[in-house]
């Protein structure tokens, strides 16, 4: 299945043209608040920001629906980078200084962060960045509330090695998220007794990973760890399972299903893979129930399925709206204060609350089994802080901090 064709798609691509802009500043009123999305709706990582577009719609017309902000209605001005850290900056600038937006939801990768982070900075222009990470930003202007690894590697770590044994291989993509969370891996196996044989890391547009496959195969790990991502890496599981590796060495990942790979993947390619995040589908409770009712009748009964990158989107605006609402504005100084209270917002994934020293997030953690292209939920952990980042980072003290921290681990 081609990865464009399981992710329903909420056709704003086909407005898009060439320009990457999707919904021009002038078809609205004035008087609203806008909302500036910069995430990926073609290229090789537009199998993670398509649903995270779909989340955003949803959570604004949501917003719309019960009034509104302050009065107003908020409006979408949405941006399709196309995987390119060039339009990143672009869409930055011209989402900040040209179409006034009060915030910007956006960014996957790391690398798109960070050419994303400086520009609306100097445009005093507020960012929440909802996708998982390495942890580490420390920056009063950006809010983070993805995952980091402490909260998820260190919980996926150490359950899988005492399933499984205690020799890791690690495969992972190579920019700074592959490569430091790869160190977590390391720091996470050493402390439970274990080691890593090997990490290799590989560019985000490489497809042929025989003869990896072949040296994993070689080195007879107790388990692989994976931490590829993009619409290329898909290729990784699909060799893997075809030489017959996944039925001998287990798999672990701290990537795998935010771009609904199991939905791409048949069943006997991805069953026993073990996962972690802060947003599986299958979370047993009222608020999700009721939350995906909402989703599929905004967007279809076969929408293959809410990543947790999706439902991270959803949950950002909505912890951005609460700051607004105590704020009573959308002035960035007045909604950081505000945010910076501790605002907490009962989400899909639970309890969500910011985390006022780091701009991180406390919330849920699960740890997941791939079941029949479903995630059959194996042990939650309530309200995990982000404990890396706020080693490194207290804004409380140093308000002025402005960097990107590797956390020596």
């Amino acid at each position: 299945m081609d990865r464009r064709q399981f992710i329903k798609t909420t056709g704003y691509a086909a407005a898009a043209g060439g320009s990457g802009l999707l919904l021009p500043n002038t078809a609205f009123a004035a008087d609203d608040i806008a909302v500036g999305s910069i995430h990926d709706l073609s290229g090789g990582l537009d199998i993670y920001g398509k649903p995270m577009v779909d989340a955003l719609t949803l959570a604004i017309e949501e917003q719309n629906a019960a009034g509104g902000l302050l009065g107003k209605k908020v409006r979408l001005v949405s941006y399709d980078p196309q995987s390119n850290m060039q339009l990143y900056t672009q869409f930055a600038q011209q989402a900040a200084l040209k179409d006034k937006v009060a915030v910007v939801m956006g960014g996957i990768t790391s690398a798109s962060r960070e050419v994303i982070r400086p520009v609306l900075d100097r445009a005093k222009t507020m960012y929440f960045y909802n996708t998982q990470y390495e942890g580490g930003v420390c920056d009063r202007g950006i809010f983070c509330t993805g995952v980091t690894p402490a909260q998820t590697v260190g919980k996926l770590v150490p359950y899988a090695m005492k399933k499984w044994g205690k020799k890791i291989y690690v495969v992972a993509a190579d920019y700074n998220y592959g490569q430091i969370t790869s160190q977590w891996v390391k720091k996470f196996a050493q402390e439970n007794g274990g080691s890593t044989v090997a990490i290799e890391f590989f560019p985000l547009d490489v497809t042929n990973f025989g003869p990896t496959i072949s040296k994993i195969e070689a080195a007879k790990p107790d388990m692989l760890f994976s931490a590829l991502v993009g619409g290329a890496h898909i290729s990784f599981y699909r060799q893997w399972a075809a030489a017959g590796l996944n039925k001998k060495i287990p798999l672990a990942s701290s990537t795998f299903g935010v771009g609904n790979e199991q939905i791409v993947l048949s069943a006997e390619e991805a069953d026993g893979y073990l996962l972690a995040y802060n947003y599986f589908e299958s979370i047993p409770t009222p608020g999700n129930k009721a939350f995906l009712e909402r989703f599929h009748k905004r967007f279809g009964a076969d929408y293959s399925n809410v990543t947790e990158l999706a439902c991270g989107t959803y949950q950002g605006f909505k912890l951005w709206a609460e700051g607004v609402k105590k704020a009573g504005s959308t002035d960035l100084a007045k909604v950081t204060t505000a945010l910076e209270s501790g605002i907490s917002i009962n989400g899909p994934s639970g309890k969500i609350s910011i985390d006022p020293a780091t701009h991180h997030c406390v919330l849920n953690v699960s740890l997941a089994e791939v079941k029949a292209k479903k995630f059959n939920i194996l042990q939650t952990f309530d309200q995990a802080p982000p404990s890396d980042t706020s080693a490194v980072c207290d804004l409380k003290k140093n308000p002025k901090d402005n960097q990107q921290y590797v956390i020596k681990v």
